[in-house]
């Protein structure tokens, strides 16, 4: 099952954009999200299994949100980490300049909202969270996975969030049997697992 979130799109117009309020590293903050993206009117029950999870993101290095829409999980790191920078990577076009823009109406310097090909490719990052694409098909899942996950530094982690009904504990498997090994649940909650990929050793 294919969803036309998972894909690229263009920037919504200004007719197109609809402003919500939502609640980012406990604030009440109002952003701009659109259709076209995942999750358009709220912060969905997965990520925010995960930012209910997740430790505060280092306070400096690089950090990335994987699959990031609209931006929750973004927002989230460079609200709480404003000495770090924040990969927010997509492929969706209309994603990332709303990342963009929210990210400007809430005067974050420290987000770079890009495609996963203008990430550097020497960039190693200090922390990854992410509410992966589970639905774009396990091949092109995997494919993502083993792009991104080595490229957590030494001593750093990923944490991922799926839900239990699409394949949580099998794709966990996977990770600690093809991709890092050691990989394991942190938590469970409301049908999500909270998956915890460790980088390489140091």
């Amino acid at each position: 099952m294919n969803e036309d979130h998972y894909f690229t799109a263009s920037p919504a117009s200004a007719d197109e954009r609809r402003h919500v309020t939502v609640t980012l590293a406990g604030r009440e903050l109002e952003v701009e999200t659109a259709a076209g993206v995942f999750s358009p009117g709220h912060v969905d029950l997965g990520t925010r299994v995960l930012l209910r999870t997740v430790p505060e993101p280092p306070a400096t290095g690089d950090l990335l949100d994987l699959g990031c829409g609209w931006g929750p999980v973004a927002l989230t790191m460079a609200l709480e980490a404003p000495g770090a920078r924040v990969w927010a990577v997509d492929v969706n076009e209309r994603a990332l300049d709303l990342v963009r823009r929210n990210a400007a109406r809430l005067g974050l310097t420290n987000v770079e909202a890009v495609r996963p090909e203008d990430v550097p490719a020497d960039v190693r990052f200090a922390a990854l969270w992410s509410n992966p694409p589970i639905r774009i098909g396990k091949d092109a899942l995997h494919g993502m996975l083993r792009t991104w996950l080595p490229r957590v530094a030494p001593g750093a982690e990923a944490l991922l969030v799926v839900q239990r009904n699409l394949g949580a504990d099998s794709l966990a498997a996977w990770i600690d049997r093809e991709v890092a090994p050691g990989t394991a649940k942190l938590a469970s909650a409301k049908g999500f697992r909270v998956l915890r990929v460790p980088g390489p050793a140091a």
